[in-house]
Parts: structure tokens; sequence; C-alpha cells
């Protein structure tokens, strides 16, 4: 296949590739996406537990404390693709949205799904064709001065030829979606460097056998704070939702202060110390005063009967053990001592982090191509003309929210706008 058949290729029909296809394809261009699995859209459907937290409604200026690494790269594409217009994107495609707390915009179905198929059909009514292949690797042009891609030579070997390629393969985390690396190995080919790849919110494995003696169950309203035994200092300390599971802990909280965890050189996070306040809105004055108050309800019976009022059932036993009281002490024997070694149990539980799970668990990749190599404005390669990049695959991340997403949205609609 000599001439070109296309102005653009879109390596990965994820979040970023679908919206820089429906960009480009708006701007009068012949695209075509190529897509290594069966169905475009597969990390999408994933996403929010199958929801799909698509964007989050705020202002490009508080979008910004939410990105982690590199955020003043995105200040140029999330200024031309903001949240309010992926909004209005979905909503003007047939997908009703709302609002919900932090600010986290879902479908108002629910379904990820929906958010998948107003992309795909937004790129088929566009003309975009959908090809399911793998890239192995950029056709490159090096007989002129400055060399250019000039399209991309499938798995199974043949060559497209395209006026450009944008790169929107996604990072490390969930390779059952498609997004197992490639989009690195194709940066290198390029001439670009790779940051080191590490997962980024993430579910933490922990040592005590109490998460899992409390797995499945979900806690709001309580405060996660993370200590670096090694400094005494505070990485981490926020208000919000988090999970027990059989290898430790996740949720929303936990996944975002995994982003402040660095591991050690052999992995381990064990330098680290995990403080859980179940209690955020009460002072251990006023806990102690709840604590009477429930007593004198239960005055005649055992103490492990004495804290339904309290606590949920399934974490009744564990902060019970944890306050040293033996389970059949009558409530009307329990000495002031004693309530303060429940009141700690409750206010300053304390777990401790033996590692991350694999990257392959992890929400999003951390890492990837060096933003410093890239046109923060077009996502054009400064070292390979006519090649852009978009979405996980770049050194850009953020807290969870809907942040990411957004991020790949506006990178998209950049490359695809610029290609």
């Amino acid at each position: 296949m000599s001439e070109k058949q296309y102005h653009t290729i879109v390596i990965g029909a994820g979040a970023a590739g679908l919206m820089a296809a429906i960009r480009a394809a708006e701007l009068g261009k012949r695209v075509l996406v190529l897509e290594k699995t069966d169905r475009p859209g597969r990390k999408l459907l994933i996403t929010g537990k199958g929801r799909c937290n698509v964007t989050n409604c705020c202002t490009v200026e508080e979008f910004m404390p939410n990105v982690l690494s590199n955020p003043r790269f995105l200040y140029s594409s999330l200024n031309a693709f903001n949240p309010y217009e992926v909004m209005g994107f979905f909503e003007e495609h047939g997908v009703a949205l709302k609002v919900e707390r932090g600010e986290r915009v879902f479908p108002v179905s629910d379904r990820s799904a929906d958010i998948v198929n107003a992309l795909v059909h937004t790129a088929q009514q566009l003309g975009c064709r959908i090809g399911y292949a793998c890239a192995e690797e950029l056709l490159i042009d090096s007989s002129q001065d400055s060399p250019r891609v000039i399209g991309v030579k499938t798995q199974d070997g043949e060559s497209v030829y395209s006026d450009s390629v944008i790169v929107a393969t996604g990072g490390k985390s969930y390779p059952a979606t498609g997004s197992t690396g490639d989009g690195y190995r194709l940066a290198r080919q390029a001439g670009h460097r790779v940051t080191p790849l590490r997962p980024s919110l993430i579910p933490i494995v922990c040592r005590e056998k109490i998460c899992r003696d409390m797995m499945g169950l979900s806690l709001k309203n309580v405060t996660l704070t993370v200590i670096d035994s090694r400094s005494g200092k505070t990485v981490f300390s926020e208000l919000g939702e988090m999970l027990f599971t059989h290898f430790g802990v996740s949720g929303p909280l936990v996944l975002s202060a995994s982003c402040h965890m660095q591991p050690d050189k052999s992995g381990s996070l064990s330098h680290y110390r995990l403080v859980i306040d179940w209690k955020p809105a009460l002072s251990e004055q006023q806990l102690d005063a709840r604590i009477l108050r429930d007593f004198s309800q239960f005055i005649n019976k055992d103490f492990i009967n004495s804290l339904g009022l309290l606590l949920p059932k399934k974490s009744i036993p564990v902060i019970a053990s944890l306050s040293g009281i033996a389970f059949d002490t009558k409530i009307n024997q329990i000495t002031k001592e004693q309530r303060e070694r429940l009141i700690a149990a409750i206010k300053q539980m304390s777990l401790t982090p033996l590692s991350f799970r694999p990257i392959e668990e992890a929400i999003v990749t951390a890492g990837g191509v060096d933003v410093t190599q890239v046109n923060p404005k077009t996502m054009e390669s400064k070292l390979l003309s006519h090649l852009h990049f978009a979405g996980e695959v770049l050194d850009v991340d953020g807290y969870t929210g809907g942040f990411n997403l957004q991020i790949a949205f506006s990178t998209g609609f950049a490359a695809g706008t610029y290609c």
C-alpha cells in the first residue's frame, strides 16, 4: 500500500484516541483508528466501577491542584477543552449527566457503555474507520533533513500510510483492556525518553490480619493519614471513603494516598504508617461522652454487645480486640483508662502498608513519555514531526475523581486539532 489512504492514524480506541479521532474528523481529516482488542473503549467500560466518572465539574484553576505530574504541561490543552466543554460534548451527543459529591460527573444512567457508545457512534458518523489491528512500529521517513512519521506497520506486516500519527495507547494498568505499554515502545522508536513507570491510584497491601477480618466493609467519612515513619512527617491526610479487602485497603481515599507514597528499592512501603480515624467529626472528649451515653443504655451488658450504635457490626470484634478490653467485661466495670484505649483504637487505628498491588491493578500509570519532548499546545513530538501523543501514555496523571479522563479528553482534543 504505497499511497496515503488517511490524513491521520490514531493508535488506540480509548478515551484519548476516540476524542482525537472525532476532533480530527470534525476538521475534515480522513481518520483510521487502530485498536488492538476486539472492541473500543474497554478501559472506559470499567472506570468508576462501570459507571464512568467522565470528568470533574470544575474550572481549570480548580482542576490544576488535582494534577500530580507535570500540571503546567496541561494548561494549554485544558483551556482549549475544559471540563464544562467535555460535559457539553456528551450532553450534545445524547448522554445526560449528573454531578455527585466531590463534583464528580457521571452519566445519569450510571452506565459507562453510554459514554463509549457516544464516542464510537460520533467517530463513525464523522467517517472515522476503526480497524482492529496492533501497531507494531512507526514508519519514519529519514530522507529529509527533518525526519517525520509517515504511517505505521501493523503486527501482520501491513504498512498503512498517513500524514500524521497520534499515539493514544494508554499506560500499563489493566492490560486486559489493551493497555500493555505499546505506546512506550513506539515513543522510544521515535527517540523519546520514557520516565520510569509506576502504579498510581492503586490499592495497598497491609500486614495486619484485621483487614481480612473486615473484608468488604466500606467506610464513609473517615480520615486516612499517611505518616512517613523515617521522618515522622504526615505525607497525606484526607476525609473520605475507603474499603477493607482480603489483602489490605482500597477505595478512593487509599487510591489518592497511594500517589504520595514512594516504595523503597525493594518495592516495600513498610516505612509508612496508615492511621484511620473512624470518627473524625468528634474530638476525643466528645467521643468519650458519646461512648458513656451508649454505655448507659447497656449498663449490665457485656462490653462486646455495647458498640452497635457506634460502629459497623463487622468492625466491632476488631476494635474491641485493639482496645484490650475483654469481650465479656461488664459495662459497669469498665474504667476510664480502658475507655481511653477504646478511643485510641477508634481514633488512631494503625496499619502497616507492605506494598502496592501490581501495576496491572492501578487505575492509571504514573510516568510515561517525557513531556519536555512534547509540544503542550499541539501534543506533537519535538523530535519527530507529525507524531502526536495523547492520554495516559504521557507522563501526566491526576487524582481520582474524573481528573484522569479529563486529561485524556483534553490531550486527545489537542492532538486531533493539530495533527
